[in-house]
């Protein structure tokens, strides 16, 4: 009966297993004291140790080389206020409910019986307590996480060929995106140690405010001096509003009607072309651009060269001859939030609009 349930909890780990930014120009040399002040000015009151907060700030500030300017800095907090209210690990209510709808979900998608996978989390974990008493007592992301790392460091080789199954994959106070965090650190150094991996560093404020800032920050878009987009772009991916926008102008050029939601290729790596690649290709006759050229310039989407790409300029320049004025070259992506923590009817455009209310709030401050 083991045997089969370790063959089991191999499936259930091969189930759960189902850009980072360009550098921007160094900041003007630092004055510690100014620093922690303008930082100290903009948090909120009745934070909890706030001289910490303070020092992770700053460090994230330092380490990327960015402009700790009043915007800058409040842009962070905000986006820290809404995701977490200042919590490193915070307490989520009903999490061991949320995680088991997670599981149910997956397995159903991969055609494993569900009680197949409840079986296998009957199993005594390394603390002595199953994992099934473990999920149902979780009350942080952290605790649920590090389950299913104990879970997976069970089966023989699970860490080597599961290494991506976690179902937490934003965490921290600033709820980062693992795999952002995991490529921005293969191309820009973590300036601290890292004790288990990238995606356990998240789970500390110093990671998280470190890579938070990196996805906030450390790109050059066409909307640098509105914040708005960048609060977006967050939650949506960088660059996706200027891609909603740019899926907005394909919309007027073709006269095929697109959902603007900033990806300009399919999300699950599909071979067949998206609906935004296809009215594209309806233009290609006009753009003198053969399918191949099309879909080189798309894949483009996640970093400021497609901006200077031929599709790019050229289907603008329809747009806003069609439209007899220039169209904006950044949007709200129109995206509907979906997750395993979300439980009522949230968009980016909400989140957007929510987090920069915090930002006005922190610069009047």
């Amino acid at each position: 009966m083991r045997t089969h349930l370790l063959a089991a909890a191999a499936m259930l780990c091969a189930l759960l297993a189902s850009c980072a930014g360009e550098r921007p120009e160094n900041a003007p040399a630092a004055n510690p004291v100014e620093d922690r002040g303008v930082i100290d000015r903009a948090l909120p009151q009745g934070i909890a140790d706030r001289s910490g907060w303070i020092e992770d700030i700053r460090a994230a500030f330092v380490a990327l080389k960015i402009n700790q300017s009043r915007e800058n800095v409040c842009a962070v907090i905000a986006v820290t206020e809404q995701e977490s209210g200042f919590h490193v690990d915070p307490v989520i209510p009903n999490l061991g409910r949320i995680a088991w709808r997670e599981i149910d979900k997956r397995a159903a998608r991969a055609g494993v019986s569900a009680g197949i996978v409840h079986g296998v989390l009957e199993l005594d974990s390394p603390n002595g307590r199953s994992y099934r008493d473990r999920i149902d007592h979780a009350r942080t992301e952290k605790e649920l996480s590090d389950i299913f790392e104990d879970f997976t460091g069970t089966v023989p080789l699970g860490r080597t060929l599961f290494a991506s199954w976690n179902p937490i994959r934003t965490r921290g106070p600033m709820q980062v995106n693992v795999a952002f965090a995991e490529r921005f650190a293969q191309s820009t150094s973590y300036p601290y140690p890292v004790k288990e991996s990238i995606g356990d560093e998240l789970f500390t404020r110093r990671g998280s405010l470190y890579f938070g800032t990196a996805h906030l920050l450390t790109y050059a878009a066409p909307y640098d001096d509105r914040y708005l987009f960048r609060f977006a772009d967050f939650n949506a991916g960088q660059y996706s509003s200027r891609n909603a926008a740019f899926q907005l102008a394909v919309e007027s050029a073709s006269g095929k009607p697109l959902i603007a939601d900033g990806a300009l290729l399919p999300h699950d790596g599909e071979a067949k072309p998206g609906s935004t690649e296809l009215a594209v290709r309806a233009l290609g006759k006009r753009l003198n651009l053969s399918d191949e050229a099309i879909h080189a310039a798309l894949e483009q989407g996640r970093s400021r060269d497609f901006e200077r790409s031929v599709v790019y300029t050229s289907v603008f320049e329809l747009a806003d001859r069609r439209e007899g004025r220039p169209l904006g070259r950044a949007a709200i992506p129109r995206i509907k939030l979906e997750g395993p923590k979300i439980t009522s009817e949230l968009t980016t455009d909400w989140y957007a609009h929510r987090v920069a209310q915090r930002f006005g709030r922190c610069l009047n401050r």
